[in-house]
C-alpha cells in the first residue's frame, strides 16, 4: 500500500476558480448534433427539435460553456448555410469528416439550445478556407443591433435581440496538416492578427482565442505559440491547447498518468506567453483556453471507416473515468492561468452522454467525475502540499501515486477535495490535514465529513450501456475525519470527491 500526506492551508491558494473550466464542445462530428442533441422526430423532442432527455442530462453534467461548431468542421464551414428557414438550407459535403452535412442545425439553433440548457456559447470562425470578411459577417450577424443588413437578417430569422456571444475562437488547429486551409505559423499569425483587429473594431469587449498547438507532440510546439503571440499579443486574450489521451500500445500505467502531459503542456504555453510579456515589458497575462481535451481511442477508431461517421461510438470504462477525473484536477491546479476548458465532445462520439436514435440517453462512466467536480468545486482553488509515494511509468518516468487538489467555498466554508490514486495495482493510504487558522483568522476549528464518493470498480473495464446505464456510478467512499484530519484508503485506479463541512461551535 502506498502512502500520501496532504496539507491544506486556506491561505495557500492558486486563485479564484474560473467557471469556464467546466466547458464542453458540440461539433458536427459523428452523432453529436444529429440524433445527439437534435432529433426532431424523437418522442422527447421540444418545439425546436432538440431532445429534452439529453438537455436534462446536460444540465446534470453541469457544463458552463459550450464551443461550437468545431473543431475540424469549422475550417470548411459556411455559416450562412445554417441560418434561415430549414427547408432552404443547402446540403453540403463536409470535407473535414468526409460526411454529408444537412445544415438543419446552425448558429441560431445552437445559441437557442445553449441558452435553453443554461450554458454560454463559445463560437469559432473559419480561418481555414475563409478569412476576415466572413468572420466579421458572422460577428455582425450574431451581435449586431438591428439596423444593419446582417443584424436585420438575424431578426428576420426570428432573433431580433443580439446573441451577444462574448468569446470567439480564431480558427481551429491551424498547425495541423490535416486541417482544411492548414497554414504555417507565420501565415496563421498574420491572418489571426488581421481578423482579431477587425473584430475588435466591431466590438472591443470581445474575448478572443488564438490557435495554439493542437497537441504537445507537434513538431512546431512552442515555436508556433511564440510566432502567433508575437503578432497577436495585444489583440487576443487566450491561446488554445488541445490534447487527447489513450493507452498507447496497452500502456495503462502511463495512461493513468496522462495528466502529467497536460501539466507540462500548460506550463510550456504559459512560459512562452510570459516570455513575450517580459520582452514587451507588459503586465498583460495571456491565459490558456484548453478548449479540446478528453480520452479518445484514436487507435481503435482506425477501422477503415470515416472517423466522424455516424457509426463511430465511444464506450468509456472506469479507467477512462479516472483519467478524466485526473485531467480535471490538473485544470483546477492551473486555475490561475487556464481561463477556459472544453471537454470534447458532449454527446455520443467522445461524449459523457450517449444516445440511441429514437431511443434513450444515458451517462457514460466519464460523466460522473465531470458532473461532481462541476457541482462541488466552488470559490477558491487551494494549493495543497503533497507528499506521496511514487510509481514508475514508461512515458513520464516516476510520478506521484496521488494527484489532488481542493477548493474552498468562502460562503459556506466547505472544502471539496478531488483526488486520484494513479496506481493500477496498489491501494493508497491518504492522510489529509487542514492547517489551523492563523491568529485572528476566521476559520472552523474542526470539520465533519459531508460526503465521500468515488468512481472505482474491481473490474476497471466496467462500463455503462443502454441495457445497463448504471453499471458505473459514483458510489460512497470510505473515510473518517477527526478534528482537522481526514484519513482514507483509496483503491487502485480510483477517483474521489471528498467534501468537508465546518462543525458549528456548540
Amino acid at each position: 500500500m502506498g502512502e500520501a500526506v496532504v496539507r491544506l492551508d486556506p491561505a495557500n491558494v492558486v486563485g479564484p476558480l474560473p467557471r469556464r473550466l467546466f466547458g464542453s464542445f458540440v461539433e458536427h462530428l459523428g452523432r453529436c448534433v444529429y440524433t445527439g442533441i437534435y432529433e426532431p422526430d424523437h418522442p422527447a423532442a421540444d418545439a425546436l427539435g432538440f431532445r429534452t432527455d439529453v438537455a436534462e442530462l446536460v444540465r446534470e453534467l453541469g457544463p458552463t460553456t459550450v464551443r461550437y461548431p468545431g473543431g475540424n468542421f469549422v475550417s470548411g464551414y459556411r455559416w450562412e448555410d445554417g441560418v434561415g428557414p430549414r427547408e432552404r438550407r443547402p446540403v453540403r459535403f463536409d470535407a473535414a469528416w468526409q460526411t454529408v452535412e444537412t445544415n438543419q442545425v446552425g448558429t441560431d439553433d445552437f445559441v437557442d439550445w445553449a441558452r435553453g440548457v443554461g450554458v454560454e456559447p463559445m463560437l469559432a470562425v473559419n480561418l481555414g478556407t475563409r478569412g476576415v470578411t466572413e468572420a466579421l459577417d458572422l460577428l455582425e450577424y450574431c451581435n449586431g443591433r438591428p439596423g444593419t443588413a446582417l443584424a436585420d437578417q438575424r431578426a428576420a430569422n426570428g432573433h431580433r435581440e443580439p446573441h451577444d456571444v462574448r468569446i470567439w475562437c480564431l480558427g481551429n488547429e491551424m498547425d495541423g496538416p490535416w486541417q482544411l486551409g492548414h497554414k504555417t505559423a507565420e501565415e496563421y499569425a498574420r491572418l489571426a492578427e488581421e481578423t482579431a483587429r477587425a473584430m475588435r473594431r466591431l466590438d472591443g469587449s470581445l474575448e478572443l482565442v488564438a490557435c495554439g498547438s493542437s497537441n504537445r507532440a507537434m513538431p512546431t510546439f512552442g515555436v508556433w505559440e511564440r510566432t502567433v503571440l508575437d503578432r497577436c499579443f495585444e489583440l487576443v486574450d487566450h491561446i488554445s491547447a488541445h490534447a487527447y489521451y489513450e493507452p498507447v500500445d496497452g500502456d495503462v500505467d502511463s495512461f493513468l498518468a496522462s495528466s502529467e502531459d497536460m501539466h507540462r503542456f500548460i506550463d510550456g504555453v504559459v512560459a512562452t506567453a510570459d516570455h513575450l510579456a517580459a520582452v514587451r515589458r507588459s503586465d498583460k497575462r495571456i491565459t490558456v483556453s484548453f478548449d479540446e481535451w478528453n480520452v479518445w481511442f484514436q487507435q481503435r477508431s482506425s477501422d477503415g471507416g470515416a472517423i466522424g461517421g455516424d457509426d463511430q461510438v465511444s464506450v468509456y470504462d472506469v479507467t477512462d473515468a479516472v483519467v478524466v477525473g485526473s485531467l480535471l484536477i490538473t485544470l483546477l491546479q492551473h486555475a490561475d492561468r487556464v481561463a477556459a476548458a472544453c471537454q470534447a465532445q458532449l454527446v455520443n462520439l467522445l461524449g459523457p452522454i450517449s444516445t440511441r436514435p429514437g431511443g434513450p440517453a444515458w451517462r457514460q462512466s466519464i460523466f460522473h467525475p465531470f458532473a461532481l467536480t462541476s457541482r462541488y468545486a466552488r470559490g477558491t482553488v487551494l494549493r495543497p502540499l503533497v507528499r506521496s509515494d511514487r510509481i514508475e511509468t514508461t512515458r513520464y518516468g516516476p510520478v506521484d501515486q496521488l494527484v489532488a487538489t481542493a477548493t474552498l467555498d468562502s460562503e459556506t466554508a466547505q472544502i471539496a477535495v478531488f483526488a486520484v490514486n494513479r496506481s493500477r495495482t496498489a491501494e493508497l493510504a491518504l492522510t489529509l490535514d487542514v492547517a489551523p487558522p492563523l491568529p485572528g483568522q476566521a476559520a472552523p476549528a474542526q470539520y465533519r465529513l459531508a460526503e465521500h464518493v468515488t468512481v472505482h470498480d474491481d473490474d476497471p473495464g466496467a462500463h455503462n450501456t443502454e441495457q445497463e446505464p448504471d453499471r458505473v456510478v459514483a458510489r460512497p467512499g470510505s473515510s473518517s475525519v477527526r478534528g482537522r484530519v481526514l484519513r482514507a484508503v483509496l483503491p487502485p485506479a480510483s477517483w474521489h470527491c471528498i467534501r468537508l463541512a465546518p462543525v458549528e461551535p456548540s
